[in-house]
């Protein structure tokens, strides 16, 4: 897993920043640009609590239902909820998406120069890892593209 294939991902988020306002409640309660804004603040959030983090400190706590998902490599819709943190506000702006995409993009070309153990706590998989933490943001990404899909599709 590298950083080439999280910017594809990125991409692909920036390019349904035109359908943001696009609904379709039989697949999500929310619309395309809830995804997109949460997806890029789970980019930026895990990239500057890395950054932040102390690799000294680093236990390998990584769950079973993290070893589960990162094995399947996909994560089931409708079970997990948000943390406040990563939640997006009421009213998100096309300007806020946009902006978020570059931080995101800048984000991820930090993690490479990051020490292995540099890592994030995540509320149900543990302390996850520079080297779990592509694995990680690429499952994550790609829940919410499918999803961001499936509203454009049906």
């Amino acid at each position: 897993m590298s950083s080439e294939k999280l910017h594809l991902a990125i991409k692909a988020l920036e390019s349904q920043i035109k359908n943001h306002n696009i609904s379709n409640h039989k697949i999500s309660k929310t619309d395309i640009a809830w995804h997109i804004d949460h997806s890029l603040k789970v980019v930026n959030n895990v990239s500057l609590a890395l950054q932040a983090s102390d690799p000294k400190t680093y236990v390998n706590n990584f769950s079973f239902l993290g070893k589960l998902f990162f094995t399947l490599g996909f994560f089931p819709r409708g079970k997990a909820k948000a943390p406040k943190h990563v939640r997006p506000p009421e009213i998100i702006t096309k300007e806020d998406l946009v902006s978020q995409i570059e931080l995101a993009k800048t984000n991820v070309d930090t993690i490479a120069s990051l020490e292995k153990n540099a890592y994030f706590k995540h509320p149900l998989f543990g302390n996850v890892n520079t080297p779990r933490i592509y694995r990680f943001l690429m499952i994550h990404t790609n829940h919410h593209i499918k999803i961001v899909n499936d509203i454009m599709v049906k």
